[in-house]
């Protein structure tokens, strides 16, 4: 079990030109739990995963991540693997090419274990076909891939199953489940009612900017 995490949201409001995106949002959630927010495009989920994430500044209230603030203490939160939107990818080269760029920046060349960290997500790490000629599905198994490749403590995944055929999408469950047993925090937002219902151990549902919890 990792160090212990938490992400408090505390009655956020985020407006962009005078129309309130979010509306009092609070939340708190803490490491070994999956978080799920569901809810149409355009009913805030991706701006309040950014607000956590420090991209966007909030309005009002506040966001804390182990008790530090984010924009006062801490800029952007950095031990995380995020999928919010598209992925950037060096589209002429492999997947492996690809997390290894990203890897090495902070870490040694580990081949070993980049090949294992493609493999836990259904890539084959010796493909050399450049990534800018993969399917969708294929390319949200490398978004995947991205985001764990550091083992952050805290996973915030935007529709993280999109683009995956049934095989796919099981395999991310697993991954996930096993994610979650390793004490991760996980934050996942879905168009998918049965993801949600199967992973996440509370619901919240967004809706024009406001937040309630289901379960």
């Amino acid at each position: 079990m990792e160090n212990h995490t938490t992400i408090e949201v505390d009655h956020v409001y985020k407006s962009f030109r005078n129309v309130e995106v979010l509306k009092d949002i609070t939340l708190t959630c803490e490491s070994g739990h999956i978080y799920g927010i569901v809810g149409h495009n355009g009913s805030g989920k991706s701006v309040l995963f950014k607000c956590i994430c420090g991209f966007y500044g909030c309005t009002k209230g506040s966001v804390r991540i182990d008790g530090k603030t984010m924009g006062k203490d801490i800029d952007v939160l950095s031990n995380a693997g995020i999928i919010i939107e598209d992925p950037g990818y060096l589209r002429r080269w492999s997947a492996y090419r690809n997390l290894q760029f990203l890897y090495t920046i902070r870490n040694r060349n580990d081949r070993d274990y980049l090949y294992r960290v493609l493999e836990q997500v259904g890539l084959d790490p010796h493909l050399k076909k450049p990534v800018g000629k993969y399917s969708l599905g294929m390319k949200q198994r490398l978004a995947i891939a991205q985001a764990i490749m550091e083992d952050p403590p805290i996973l915030i995944l935007d529709e993280p199953m999109n683009g995956l055929d049934r095989e796919g999408v099981e395999q991310m469950r697993d991954l996930f489940s096993a994610k979650k047993e390793e004490g991760k925090l996980m934050l996942l937002a879905s168009h998918n009612r049965e993801d949600i219902d199967i992973l996440c151990d509370e619901v919240y549902q967004m809706e024009d900017g406001e937040m309630k919890r289901l379960r």
